[in-house]
């Protein structure tokens, strides 16, 4: 279930013109191409807030979502974090 807490700004977004767009019609020059391996080595960062008191719980994660962010090497538990705490800041709006 989604509350709605705010009306919705209308969006400025030409979304039928973009809609009509082609992958061939759209201008990439200016930006890098980002390969599998970049996007699964990304970090989600927010900020430089110093970060707040962390409580060690127990989550059940799916076995395979687990292997994948544990494979990932150290740190994995921050970047599970990172992403919780991504989309809750974008659900708060």
């Amino acid at each position: 279930m989604v509350v709605q807490t705010k009306p919705l700004m209308e969006s400025l977004t030409e979304w039928e013109r973009l809609d009509a767009l082609q992958d061939e019609d759209i201008d990439l020059s200016d930006s890098a191409e980002i390969t599998p391996e970049m996007f699964a080595k990304a970090v989600v960062c927010r900020g430089l807030k110093s970060p707040p008191n962390k409580h060690q719980i127990t989550i059940r994660l799916d076995a395979d979502v687990l292997r994948w962010y544990r494979a990932q090497g150290k740190g994995y538990q921050t970047r599970i974090n990172a992403l919780l705490r991504a989309y809750m800041d974008a659900h708060q709006a």
